[in-house]
């Protein structure tokens, strides 16, 4: 099971036992003599706090907003098969909710909006030869998600998605290889890992070793479908991944460029350009100007983000959707989390408005996204 499938099936995650003494040493290094005098720094409450160094389950979203003031990441510390959670109670026709906060959005049906990045992207896909982008945007502002929208949506059955959802980008969607790429998973974090896990993807025989070289001259000779490498976190390979240096990046540039006839392109996703992020991490590889198209990712339109409201299989009164858009100012997360409050209140029958109050204090963490 990979880190998004258990990420997308619990609701709530736990320290695995084996880090525990490593989130405790987080807490002295960052200058914090006791969990109460941790709690009073963060949103979430000291009995949350000490259930998360207990190594107990707690709400996803607060086990990131903790993670991140520990300078930890989250991924690597959370127990990779949780406690099994309480089903949640099913809104009145039958399927899941359509909100989803705490994890990369990975079903195509609960993913809305970004239609202009995606007739980009698609239009440079569709075409002979496929060329390469860039996916920009702040943490959390979904870009993950869409990497993963751009892989599923065109082979999706169309009774998986909503009701007239675009799918049709690709002339002969099936022909298409997608290989996904979570840097921020230690296995794709060495050089023979990542090339393994690519070879394995494409159906490709995988040599033991599996050097550079090899990778090169195999996917030159078989390569003869589209296909299209979604790189996401790369800062994170760039940063931490000593055997991800530019011969590794400059192999790749001349793979994509010279050697596959067209029938290769790279998606990458960061939080700046690939120029920059390759120039702050100390890289100078020319595999970092190929990217001529940059999605920049921000607020949705007003008419996608109502469109996401109206996901809800319990429909919102007018005063909330107003109040929604305006809270959110139209950014995905903002508007998953507040949807999801005011659901799990209708579903208990619950009219009032304390939820708009629970709302608020949960995207406090995120009003980042908020900013110019």
């Amino acid at each position: 099971m990979t880190v998004f499938e258990w990420g997308v099936m619990a609701r709530s995650l736990r320290v695995a036992p084996e880090y525990i003494n490593k989130v405790k040493s987080a807490l002295q290094r960052n200058g914090y003599p006791s969990l109460k005098k941790f709690s009073e720094d963060i949103e979430p409450s000291l009995s949350t706090v000490k259930n998360f160094f207990g190594g107990k389950p707690i709400d996803y979203e607060n086990f990131l907003v903790i993670c991140e003031k520990l300078g930890l990441d989250w991924q690597d510390i959370a127990d990779k098969q949780p406690e099994n959670q309480p089903s949640q109670p099913q809104p009145t026709n039958g399927e899941a909710s359509p909100f989803i906060t705490g994890a990369p959005i990975t079903q195509p049906r609960y993913f809305f909006g970004r239609e202009k990045e995606l007739k980009r992207l698609f239009n440079l896909l569709k075409r002979h030869p496929l060329q390469n982008a860039a996916i920009i945007g702040k943490k959390r502002s979904g870009k993950t998600s869409l990497l993963h929208y751009l892989k599923n949506i065109t082979t999706t059955p169309p009774e998986q998605l909503r009701a007239d959802q675009k799918s049709d980008w690709l002339l002969h969607p099936k022909s298409y290889n997608w290989v996904f790429v979570d840097l921020q998973d230690a296995r794709m974090q060495s050089r023979e890992g990542l090339l393994k896990y690519i070879l394995e993807s494409l159906n490709i025989k995988v040599p033991t070793p599996c050097d550079l070289d090899y990778f090169m001259n195999v996917v030159s000779e078989n390569l003869s479908s589209p296909t299209v490498i979604l790189l996401d976190e790369i800062g994170v390979g760039l940063q931490r991944c000593p055997e991800l240096d530019d011969t590794f990046w400059d192999s790749l540039r001349s793979l994509v460029t010279n050697h596959t006839r067209g029938n290769l392109a790279f998606i990458l996703s960061s939080p700046e350009s690939p120029m920059d992020l390759a120039h702050h991490t100390g890289h100078s590889s020319p595999f970092f100007n190929i990217f001529g198209y940059t999605a920049f990712l921000g607020a949705l339109t007003e008419a996608e983000a109502r469109e996401l409201i109206g996901s809800s299989p319990i429909p919102f009164p007018d005063k909330d959707i107003e109040w929604i858009l305006t809270q959110s100012e139209y950014q995905p997360l903002l508007l998953q989390i507040l949807c999801r409050e005011r659901l799990f209140t209708l579903e208990e029958g619950e009219n009032d408005d304390s939820w708009r109050e629970e709302g608020l204090q949960q995207i406090k963490s995120f009003t980042h996204l908020l900013d110019s």
